[in-house]
């Protein structure tokens, strides 16, 4: 299929998609023709789009060779066009700082069509040797090169993923950590304070903590001993904002102890309920005071200290709650708790 006469389709479906051939005019310098070749996956239609747009990007100049493209202009090309549209902000920001803090200035400069192997296992290696990155940090870099240099052979910019042909280091098991009887005593220290109801929630269903403080009442059903998990709340820089789960077995439904009910009970009718809001099924407030949140968010899996704000009545501001110690987390019931609509 030839397009204006400077580019085709060649031949028929190949098992790596269909091979475009079209011209780029002579090289300004050495006044050789320059034919390039691109493969695209999908129909024959689509290839002719695929091939009407290469036509056009290069009568304007700005078609770029992708012989000559480096894994780092790619890498920015990606974080653009693809993360920006398709992750939430809070993952694309990781990725970002994944690849900007342990890809980019080790192998950026490498010719994304000479990318071997070897590259990411020196890579990984290095990142290990010479910089003592944690084996969960260098599997997560993995995965972010993985999805990327995905999509460059779905771009027909490279011809394999180099990255299914390496394997990074291995992350040891650990087992989490679970609050002792005596640790657990700390809690009536919290009592009265904003953080109590959020603390017993946690170690009574097991949510993450942006679940927790995006929690409403409407979400809450005493009577039956149910709380839905129906969003969350992300910080990324800057910013806050609510997002629904990623799956449908984040959107879940958790069956409560009788204590937590309780204890719930209480908060809902004492002095905290014109925070939390008036009603267990109606009011849509939050149990804490966002700002708080957002002028004190630490990092993922470390306690929240934010929370109490300024609900400690006539408390010294040198008086701060006590913590968990740093080897304890609250009890991972997400993947085992038992679902009220089971």
């Amino acid at each position: 299929m030839r397009n204006q006469g400077q580019g085709h389709i060649r031949g028929k479906r190949r098992r790596k998609g269909r091979e475009l051939k079209f011209d780029l005019g002579r090289d300004p310098v050495t006044g050789k023709r320059r034919i390039r070749y691109h493969s695209v996956r999908g129909t024959k239609k689509e290839a002719a789009r695929e091939l009407t747009r290469l036509l056009a990007a290069a009568s304007t100049g700005e078609h770029i060779d992708p012989s000559k493209i480096t894994l780092g202009e790619f890498l920015d090309r990606w974080e653009r066009d693809w993360a920006a549209v398709n992750v939430s902000p809070k993952t694309q920001e990781r990725y970002g700082e994944l690849l900007r803090k342990h890809v980019r200035q080790h192998i950026g400069g490498v010719l994304l069509q000479k990318l071997r192997p070897v590259h990411l296992a020196e890579l990984y290696a290095k990142l290990s040797r010479d910089t003592g990155l944690a084996p969960r940090t260098i599997l997560h870099v993995h995965r972010v090169l993985h999805r990327a240099l995905g999509h460059a052979g779905q771009w027909g910019l490279v011809r394999q993923n180099v990255a299914k042909l390496v394997d990074p280091s291995r992350v040891p098991a650990t087992e989490i950590a679970i609050l002792r009887s005596d640790e657990l005593a700390m809690l009536e220290r919290l009592r009265g304070r904003a953080l109590y109801p959020i603390a017993i929630t946690a170690l009574g269903t097991g949510m993450r903590r942006g679940e927790l403080v995006a929690l409403r009442w409407q979400d809450v059903d005493l009577d039956r001993g149910v709380i839905r998990v129906e969003q969350s709340l992300e910080a990324t820089k800057g910013r806050l904002r609510f997002k629904s789960p990623k799956t449908k077995y984040g959107r879940r439904s958790i069956a409560i102890p009788a204590s937590l009910v309780a204890e719930l009970h209480g908060h809902q009718k004492g002095p905290a309920r014109a925070t939390a809001g008036p009603g267990a099924r109606h009011s849509t407030a939050r149990w804490a005071r966002i700002r708080d949140v957002e002028r004190q968010a630490p990092p993922p899996g470390r306690p929240h200290q934010g929370m109490e704000g300024r609900h400690g009545g006539d408390r010294a501001p040198e008086d701060h709650p006590p913590q968990p110690p740093p080897h304890s987390r609250f009890p991972a019931n997400r993947g085992r708790a038992r679902r009220a609509d089971d």
